[in-house]
């Protein structure tokens, strides 16, 4: 059995971690970047989200103000790996005036509630890093500015490669996350959820087949 640990502060592997390692939501980031669990970099409550179908829309700017300018109300300005960040939920064809698009991720699969919450996270896992097995009450989105992601859930195995790699899944099924490649993965989660509800609860409910493992074996060949 393969644990990775760098320090006491890197995740173990879902079935190994206790709940005082969870995928820690409830962690403020700080200005450090270092290795270990996801931290919270921002939440924003949304009362209400647009009509028709939705995606996660990731732009940088050259300043906060920028992006403060060019922000709509479901946006959010964080600041993260050298650069600031506008992350805004919208339709597809929404644009941020002024700044570089980086990425558009969805339709996200959201189921209606009365009112919504974005939690966005940051993390920085070497190879082979995980976060515990857990549970989100709405969809989530990764993206990734570097490093290579390996998503196993009961229904298999999703990959992304490369720098800006992005996957999605939606509320409900259990989940492990792994970075995988031979470069530390440094990226994003959204977690689009009903405001009403947990976004995060850990489950030993299901136990992962090794996928991502099989994965990460392979690019250490």
């Amino acid at each position: 059995m393969r644990a990775v640990l760098i320090g006491s502060i890197l995740l173990l592997s879902g079935i190994l971690a206790p709940p005082a390692m969870a995928q820690a939501t409830t962690r403020l980031c700080g200005k450090a970047e270092d290795p270990g669990p996801a931290c919270l970099l921002a939440r924003k409550d949304i009362p209400s989200l647009p009509a028709g179908q939705l995606f996660w829309h990731l732009d940088t700017f050259t300043s906060t103000d920028a992006a403060q300018r060019a922000s709509s109300p479901t946006s959010t300005v964080v600041e993260a790996f050298g650069s600031v960040w506008l992350f805004t939920i919208e339709r597809a064809q929404w644009r941020a005036r002024g700044g570089k698009p980086v990425s558009v991720i969805g339709p996200l699969p959201i189921e209606p509630a009365s009112s919504f919450s974005a939690e966005y996270l940051r993390s920085v896992f070497p190879p082979g890093t995980t976060a515990p097995l857990h549970v989100h009450s709405g969809p989530e989105a990764f993206f990734a500015v570097s490093g290579d992601t390996c998503l196993e859930t009961p229904g298999g195995v999703k990959i992304g490669r490369g720098p800006g790699n992005s996957l999605l899944i939606k509320g409900g099924p259990p989940m492990l996350l792994m970075a995988i490649g031979k470069l530390p993965r440094r990226g994003f989660a959204l977690i689009l959820h009903d405001a009403g509800r947990p976004p995060t609860t850990l489950t030993q409910a299901w136990r992962p087949t090794g996928l991502c493992e099989r994965e990460f074996a392979k690019d250490r060949r």
